[in-house]
């Protein structure tokens, strides 16, 4: 049968570049083997199975898959999948839908071209040992490359855990070379073994808050050009190192620049009593590409 599919750039408002997305309409019947296989096919960062909602008055159910695995939640998907539904909704500025992700619902405000959507659950961080000597081996830098002053090594999870480094300056961000295979001999969680989020407070454009790259093998994934739910997590590592004041705060977090793929992603927290009460993100995208499946 035909399955409708479209392509979106996602965190960007230029086509070609930002994070490639496929979503693929029509889903049921479709089981996790196929999806798994398609994704395989569309060999993007991710690819979004849209179903019919569990509850009627959300918008829909969606799965994602990575070329390696499925995933509970992501950024680009759920920006890129809210922004193509209320475009063939024909939905006004403003207007909001709930999505059904795996990791629970996700209540979306969407316009032409870009959507926003509160975190599905708060971060969590969790400090780890870091072998400096040996990141930087694995990262092809120098030692005096790993760090920033208040900023440290952790886990971070907002849904999906990313190790989270920072680095100190732009030049080394530029400069990593990765060596995979070492990846897995840090004492980091086990799960997180293949990939990594590296994040420097020095960016190429004057109105960013940090300039970022994320490399996960293991998920089929070298470098990926924008990485929504490591942002959710750098919520948690902002919160602990740079201890925002009371009240609402912006960042805006750059990536995929090394890659030719600029992308922008702003995250909002906001803050009370010290502590984190609510994060959204918000991200343009385009739409590229539209066909059909014969599967």
């Amino acid at each position: 049968m035909k399955r409708r599919f479209f392509t979106l750039d996602v965190f960007t408002d230029k086509a070609l570049c930002g994070n490639p997305l496929a979503v693929v309409l029509d889903s049921e019947g479709l089981d996790s083997d196929m999806m798994q296989r398609i994704a395989g096919e569309f060999n993007l960062s991710e690819t979004v199975f849209v179903m019919p909602p569990e509850d009627k008055n959300n918008r829909a159910k969606i799965r994602i898959f990575t070329p390696g695995r499925e995933l509970p939640f992501a950024g680009h998907p759920t920006v890129g999948t809210a922004v193509l539904l209320s475009h063939l909704d024909g939905l006004e500025d403003g207007a909001e839908l709930v999505l059904e992700e795996n990791v629970g619902l996700i209540p979306c405000r969407v316009s032409a071209n870009s959507a926003s959507f509160e975190l599905p659950k708060l971060p969590e961080r969790k400090e780890a040992d870091l072998d400096v000597e040996l990141m930087a081996k694995t990262l092809g830098l120098a030692p005096s490359d790993i760090g920033i002053e208040g900023h440290s090594f952790a886990a971070c999870n907002a849904g999906v855990p990313f190790p989270t480094l920072p680095l100190a300056s732009l030049k080394a961000l530029h400069s990593i070379h990765l060596n995979a295979p070492l990846l897995t001999q840090h004492n980091i969680p086990r799960g997180l073994e293949d990939e990594i989020y590296v994040y420097s407070k020095e960016t190429l454009a004057t109105d960013a808050d940090y300039q970022a790259r994320m490399f996960a093998p293991a998920m089929g994934i070298p470098e990926d050009p924008a990485t929504g739910s490591a942002v959710a997590g750098l919520a948690g590592q902002i919160m602990a190192c740079e201890k925002p004041e009371d009240g609402e705060h912006r960042f805006v977090i750059d990536q995929g620049i090394e890659m030719g793929r600029s992308s922008r992603i702003l995250l909002d927290l906001f803050v009370e009593g010290g502590q984190l009460k609510s994060a959204s993100i918000t991200g343009d995208a385009v739409i590229v590409s539209e066909g059909n499946l014969n599967l």
